[in-house]
């Protein structure tokens, strides 16, 4: 049976999963979300003997019902390969009790691999399907790991091209160095003189620019997007919680019916919504725990039913959940208003306008699935050391978010039930931080000096992806106001005969 998607906004029309992966954004502004979330198909007893190719292609099918299983599968093993440092791509580690599901065995050692290792396909796929003519410009702005994950999958990519956003003072020194050594002919990239949510809003008014929208198209241009917004990320994110639950249902960690909760680290929401609509198909899923950073607005909003982004911006040891204004969060706020668009736009609405909006009774009454929890940079750094120090496992910061955000509600819920964390980022990722966080004494260390320790005191190997940036050329050095960043977009596309 066909998924169609429709926006969260309700004044556009519904689309099959292919144009809605091509278009990114609802001409309303809204969100793409599928009309009925499927349920899975196979069962437990079957999951558990199947590889993350398998996995992927179960769950993913039900979703994308316009493509053919050639097309599904040629994507999926195109994407999961031997990009991935691991065959089982994302391995489960048991350490002091809670099982970490290690989503940065990718080429870019960060959890947005997962899905932008495929989203190159399933966009060229889509553009094929739908006889697009233009070159797709993928417009992308970052936190940190989506920008390297999204110009590493597009890079070279034929008919494609791609820019990325980030805040210029807002990322990790590896994560900067990262974006700005991607090679690829068809790679742009800008640090902004502002924050995260400076660059998301940039994105998404050129997304709704129509006059923009018509000089591009007018050059051979459309826009589509890389972000968590894009369903075809949101997609892909489903499998790996699928997965978890079928290694531990193969383990005997995980009994019949018995469910597990998911602690996720969360900025855009867009993994934990992933979490969300895994349960929805039916994995035995207890709680979804949203853990926040000292950015701690969601936790605020699973607290009282009122988001509001009117607060300081805090950088923190975790940049990537440096956000204020998570913009999945508009799925999950559109599905507890029962589905009411115009319930939707109005919220979105006022968090335009004045940063904030509250929801209904009713409305928290269908938040039961969640929870929220918050840890401090203190308290960070302290779950990394601990853990370090009772199990010789390594964390990354945002993981630990999530890890003491575990801990906390373990304790203060007294809920026993086996539990998944994500492990979003590769520590070798956020050294300094990791690192000063273990002992001080490696404070004021050079960054691959720190590698290399890295290296020694947890006895795994340095990523590739770190090796490949240690004498990399910078190769974009663009630096651009917030209000400069529609220019920047039209001079990379502007060419002799082009009116961009």
């Amino acid at each position: 049976m066909n998924v169609m998607y429709k926006s969260t906004r309700g004044q556009a029309e519904a689309v099959p999963a292919s144009q809605a992966i091509l278009k990114g954004l609802a001409e309303d502004g809204g969100l793409y979300v599928p009309e009925r979330i499927p349920a899975l198909e196979v069962t437990p007893g079957q999951l558990k003997g199947m590889s993350y190719q398998e996995t992927a292609y179960e769950v993913m099918r039900l979703f994308l019902t316009d493509f053919t299983e050639e097309e599904l599968k040629g994507c999926i093993s195109r994407a999961y390969d031997e990009k991935f440092d691991t065959r089982e791509i994302v391995p489960l580690k048991e350490a002091d009790g809670a099982w970490y599901l290690e989503l940065f065995h990718g080429a870019t050692i960060a959890f947005k691999d997962m899905a932008l290792s495929i989203l190159p396909h399933l966009l060229t796929t889509s553009a094929k399907k739908n006889n697009v003519k233009n070159e797709i410009v993928i417009l992308t702005a970052t936190s940190g790991d989506t920008g390297k994950a999204a110009l590493a999958g597009f890079a070279d990519v034929p008919g494609t091209r791609i820019i990325v956003f980030y805040p210029k003072d807002g990322v990790s020194p590896i994560q900067e160095k990262q974006m700005v050594t991607q090679k690829g002919k068809n790679t742009y990239v800008a640090g902004i003189r502002g924050n995260f949510d400076d660059a998301q809003s940039g994105v998404k008014k050129m997304f709704g620019d129509k006059a923009l929208a018509e000089e591009l198209d007018r050059a051979g241009f459309q826009f589509s997007s890389a972000n968590s917004i894009n369903i075809g990320r949101l997609v892909p994110q489903v499998v790996y919680y699928v997965y978890a639950f079928a290694r531990l249902y193969e383990k005997g960690v995980l009994k019949d019916g018995e469910a597990m909760n998911v602690v996720v680290p969360t900025g855009n929401f867009g993994n934990i919504l992933a979490a969300y609509y895994a349960k929805q198909m039916g994995v035995p899923i207890g709680k979804l725990i949203c853990a926040s950073n000292d950015n701690k607005v969601l936790y605020d909003f699973f607290q009282t039913g009122e988001y509001n982004r009117n607060r300081p911006f805090i950088l923190t040891s975790s940049p990537s959940m440096d956000i204020l204004v998570s913009s999945n969060l508009e799925r999950l706020i559109y599905k507890i208003a029962g589905e009411d668009a115009e319930a939707d736009r109005k919220m979105m609405q006022a968090l335009a306008s004045d940063g904030r909006y509250e929801i209904t009774e009713e409305m928290r009454a269908r938040l039961a699935d969640f929870a929220g929890g918050y840890a401090s940079e203190e308290e960070v750094a302290e779950e990394i050391r601990s853990l370090y120090e009772k199990t010789g496992y390594v964390l990354d910061t945002h993981t630990a978010v999530a890890s003491c955000v575990y801990r906390k509600y373990r304790r203060e819920q007294e809920d026993g039930r086996v539990t998944v964390i994500a492990s979003t980022a590769s520590p070798y990722k956020f050294t300094r931080s990791v690192m000063k966080a273990i002992d001080e004494k490696y404070d004021g260390m050079p960054d691959f000096d720190l590698v290399d320790e890295l290296s020694r005191i947890s006895g795994t190997p340095v990523p590739r992806a770190i090796e490949e940036i240690r004498t990399a050329p910078v190769l974009h050095d663009a630096v651009v106001e917030k209000d400069g960043m529609k220019e920047f977009v039209k001079k990379v596309l502007a060419a002799p005969g082009s009116d961009v």
